[in-house]
């Protein structure tokens, strides 16, 4: 329901105290007069605590510095005044017995009378004794719609012409900014670039970052990594190109509803970490880390209160990838036995939110370990793919040893054997690959000479892998994958 209806329905149902919760005052509160003057014939009374009342000559500043007196004026108006009372930060003062006792002896009054108080306000929690009277009323920060609207005036008006994509890019970017932050971000660009080009996209994310900054739960990693610097695991790549332009207006249009999120399960250092982060590169979306760690408190309620924090924030910058790295030490089986049940509240509150969230925000979750993950979350629905990284195969070391040394030497990477160091390098992950090449440049580096294929293969010999090291768990892992339960991330011919 829209807004406006549900503010019509409660007033004309007499809810005697409505709470908005927004950090946009201003738009909020010229969305009720505007509201009010189209299709409600009630008289409207401003209150804040440093001007007290105002645009009412005959009450010009009563009730200033005075929350209790601010309440008299209910009670001072006829019963036959239709009026809505807008009472700024008044959350503040709702502690206090005498306020909370006014608010009480008042509501019988509301219930008869034309008369509705709203409270404008944020960060707001309901007194226990109030929690029966005040009915909170959510104000959504502006729509795709408001925020086209807001950039097509400045466009006009600066008498600039700029390509639909872009104007697409600038509208999804400005997502989850107030309206008020939007027009002091592009007065910003203006005065800086005196125009509205592909650079201000940067800027946008950047005041995005202000926003994330304000939490210690999530971070904002800036990434650059890309899916071609991903080895092997071509169906995960084939589906995730398929889902690149998903967020776009064309796909809303063509009514392809958005994707939910992905897991990836697997063998430590398989490039589980680096898809979320090639994904966001890729997608030209922001990249949101979830630290575990923070989120569980050690106060009553207080995990539960900082995973709504996070999904909050979270939708605020939607679109945008939300990345909950090693899932399942968050939300282990385990761990939970003996936490006073905290873990399943919080697992359950994650999982609604997973299952009926309607804002663009794509989950990529990495677990190692798939007993430890609770069947809640591996069911069908959660993610819109669960997808096993193995240990990459023959072809797949060829390709990670190739992107590896590229980066590390573009100009000589062809004099290297690949083929070779990819036999010698059998139940080596990724990562442990990476690790082999940098041991080899160390070693060559210290003789003072061009590291070679032979240096790599020396490497190799002294490494051990991890999966040797944890055979049991891995060729658990692999059981477990190749029961048809989960979506294989590499091609079936690589293992032909």
């Amino acid at each position: 329901m829209k807004f406006n209806d549900e503010l019509t329905l409660l007033l004309k149902a007499r809810y005697p105290i409505i709470f908005i919760n927004t950090i946009e005052e201003d738009r909020v509160e010229y969305a009720i007069r505007k509201h009010i003057k189209t299709s409600l014939n009630r008289s409207i009374y401003s209150w804040d605590f440093v001007d007290g009342y105002i645009n009412n000559p005959n009450n010009e500043g009563f009730a200033k510095r005075n929350p209790l007196q601010a309440l008299e004026l209910v009670e001072r108006l006829t019963s036959e005044t239709p009026a809505i009372f807008l009472l700024k930060d008044f959350n503040r003062f709702l502690t206090d017995v005498s306020i909370s006792r006014k608010l009480k002896n008042i509501a019988r009054i509301l219930k008869l009378q034309p008369k509705t108080i709203i409270i404008i306000g944020s960060d707001f929690t309901i007194p226990k004794e109030l929690q029966d009277l005040i009915t909170i009323l959510q104000f959504q920060l502006p729509n795709e719609h408001e925020i086209s609207q807001e950039l097509s005036k400045l466009i006009d008006s600066l008498n600039i012409k700029i390509e639909p994509q872009l104007f697409e890019s600038l509208t999804q970017t400005c997502q989850g900014l107030s309206l008020e932050r939007i027009r002091r971000v592009l007065s910003k660009i203006i005065a800086t670039h005196k125009t509205i080009d592909k650079n201000s996209i940067e800027i946008l994310l950047s005041e995005k970052k202000q926003i994330i900054s304000q939490t210690e739960i999530l971070e904002y990693w800036s990434v650059t990594d890309k899916i071609a610097s991903i080895g092997g695991v071509e169906n995960l790549k084939e589906w995730l190109k398929k889902r690149k332009t998903s967020f776009s207006v064309q796909a809303s249009n063509y009514g392809l509803p958005t994707p939910r999120g992905l897991l990836l399960v697997g063998i430590q250092g398989t490039g589980k970490s680096l898809t979320a982060k090639a994904i966001a590169t890729e997608w030209q979306l922001p990249l949101l880390k979830l630290d575990v760690g923070k989120l569980f408190g050690g106060i009553v309620g207080e995990s539960e209160s900082r995973l709504r924090q996070m999904i909050e924030v979270s939708e605020t910058l939607a679109p945008c990838i939300l990345w909950i790295d090693e899932i399942d030490k968050a939300f282990s089986i385990n761990e939970s036995k003996g936490d006073g049940g905290t873990s399943n509240r919080v697992l359950g509150t994650f999982i609604s939110w997973l299952s009926e969230k309607t804002k663009p925000v794509f989950v990529v979750a990495t677990a190692n370990n798939v007993d430890l993950l609770p069947l809640e979350i591996i069911r069908k629905g959660r993610f819109d793919e669960i997808f096993f990284l193995d240990l990459p195969k023959k072809q797949e070391r060829e390709q990670i040893f190739k992107i590896h040394i590229k980066t590390f030497r573009p100009n000589s990477w062809n004099s290297f054997e690949y083929e070779k160091l990819a036999q010698l390098s059998e139940s080596f992950s990724g990562a442990e690959i990476k690790q082999s090449i940098i041991e080899a440049m160390y070693h060559a580096f210290y003789e003072q000479r061009e590291f070679t294929t032979n240096d790599i293969c020396l490497a190799l010999n002294e490494l051990i892998p991890l999966a040797q090291l944890e055979n049991n768990q891995t060729v658990k892992l692999q059981n477990w994958a190749s029961s048809g339960r989960i979506r294989l991330a590499s091609s079936d011919s690589i293992y032909l």
